[in-house]
């Protein structure tokens, strides 16, 4: 079989302009990879956060070391040709590629000229593009997101435009970091199903994930990558007849969510308080209403999530009851009073979906300082500790991973001691230690006797953590429960069993 990808010996760590001074560890670097991907492989890279899973992208679509400074050694081959002689330009003819944060990929402000941009950089006919633009939208199932502002939609729905602007390209490889981390189950479905159709096409695929689940019966390779190195090359065979507890112990989500129903549930709540919503509306300027909801309540002194699909309005939601929208009608109250928008701005901390947009400062330590009333150094490197982000607390935060991120905005979080904290998507981009340790947090928050609002697709974060479930679709209430009983619990899961279960029979 033909070789299409070669590594020999490579070795890559970003420069330390990159972090703070005294780092104890260089995030993402690579030691000595030496690895051939086959034409027509299916190849899952896997690991724990920080592993190096996106630097192993950046190698196999030539971002390193055409884009991404640092110290390299050894070379990649594409095609038998050394990457450092080829220019983006051709190697992107041959390599498509979506990144873990789809915004850092978008070069127009509407979707259909984004999906349309790779064909046309590379001067293809109007016919062939529009072609082109036609047959991904339809794989993937986009045309309700054609002719749509970029910035009107929500995570997911950007990270399924990201995904369509590669399959426009059609190229022989696709390289994809993390391509899931804000797709709810319906997406996901679609998504395992355009990627059954290009392997069928017998075109190579590589995936960075954390989300194992949708991945089964397709990959036929895994790489397991630990401190910057090939841990384990295993065949699909071979990696599935690990047991659970050793995926467990290499920091692996499951292969299969029908195991869920066993995970333990957090402590009963002891107070029967409730935060309410009522009549509340939105709508962004110049745009239709995405939110109104009439009545709704969720648990004082506990944790709520908040699940639905891509552009229910859920990050919307979240934004309006913390203040950050300020067109916003209707009333937010506890047991004893309203909330006006200006109080709700300090009474709320909020960890957004993109957490690039909530970090400051130069160091880890630094930014969790920022959060606090009152700045308590020791208070915070307990923090930190608490997240497995100790070692970390000189870098700077924009040099750690995504997952590393994630977690240091949950830090600032839980360090901010507000009475009511929102997560939105907080275990995008964790592996299942940091799943579980996140998790572990927003229970500590709840038995605090503070409030946590979760905006999740993770079914199993969901079961660890949460005690309520707030239902939206179209910006209403669909349905809410509790999961302090096993109605509850079942009700969660067929939401997303029945999702996964369409999956696996388009496939």
């Amino acid at each position: 079989m033909k070789t299409v990808i070669e590594c020999r010996d490579v070795s890559f760590s970003y420069p330390a302009s990159n972090l703070s001074g005294g780092e104890r560890q260089a995030v993402g670097a690579l030691k000595h990879i030496s690895c051939t991907i086959e034409e027509g492989s299916f190849v899952l890279l896997c690991g724990t956060s920080g592993c190096g899973k996106t630097t192993m992208t950046r190698l196999f679509n030539g971002l390193i070391p055409h884009y991404h400074a640092g110290t390299y050694t050894g070379a990649v081959y594409l095609d038998g040709k050394d990457t450092q002689s080829l220019s983006l330009f051709d190697i992107s003819l041959k390599v498509g590629s979506v990144f873990q944060n789809p915004r850092s990929q978008f070069f127009n402000v509407d979707t259909t000229s984004e999906m349309a941009f790779g064909p046309e950089n590379h001067g293809m006919p109007e016919a062939i593009v529009r072609s082109r633009v036609k047959r991904a939208a339809a794989q993937l199932k986009l045309e309700p997101l054609l002719d749509r502002s970029i910035f009107s939609l929500s995570g997911g729905e950007k990270q399924k435009i990201a995904c369509g602007s590669a399959a426009a390209m059609e190229p022989d490889i696709y390289v994809l970091d993390e391509p899931s981390s804000n797709l709810d189950a319906y997406a996901i479905a679609d998504f395992r199903q355009l990627l059954f159709t290009l392997k069928a096409q017998g075109k190579t695929i590589i995936i960075s994930e954390h989300r194992l689940y949708y991945l089964a019966g397709l990959f036929d390779r895994v790489l397991y990558l630990k401190d910057g190195e090939i841990a384990g090359d295993y065949t699909a065979e071979e990696f599935c007849r690990l047991s659970p507890g050793q995926r467990d112990e290499m920091g692996l989500r499951p292969l299969e969510l029908g195991g869920l129903s066993e995970v333990e549930g957090p402590p009963q709540r002891m107070s029967e308080a409730l935060w309410r919503i009522e009549d509340v509306s939105f709508a962004y300027k110049r745009g239709p209403e995405t939110l109104h909801i009439t009545e709704a309540a969720f648990p004082a002194g506990g944790a709520a999530a908040v699940i639905g699909h891509n552009g229910a309005g859920k990050s919307t939601l979240a934004r309006c009851l913390c203040g950050l929208e300020k067109h916003v009608k209707g009333r937010v109250r506890d047991q004893s009073r309203v909330y006006a928008r200006k109080e709700r701005l300090k009474l709320c901390y909020m960890v957004m979906q993109d957490v690039n947009h909530q970090l400051f400062t130069e160091s880890v330590l630094d930014e969790i300082l920022l959060s606090m009333e009152t700045e308590d150094e020791q208070r915070a490197r307990e923090i930190l500790k608490e997240m497995d982000l100790l070692p970390y607390e000189a870098c700077h935060p924009m040099g750690l991973s995504g997952g590393q991120k994630q977690r240091v905005a949950v830090a600032s979080a839980i360090a901010s001691e507000r009475p009511l904290i929102l997560f939105d998507e907080p275990t995008s981009g964790l592996d299942l230690f940091h799943m579980r340790q996140v998790a572990d947090v927003v229970g500590k928050v709840a038995k605090a006797g503070r409030t946590a609002l979760v905006v999740t697709h993770d079914p199993e974060f969901i079961l660890r953590c949460c005690h309520y479930v707030l239902h939206l679709e179209h910006g209403q209430i669909q349905e809410s429960y509790s999961l302090e009983n096993e109605n509850g619990r079942s009700r969660l899961l067929k939401f997303f069993l029945d999702d996964t279960k369409k999956a696996e029979s388009t496939a």
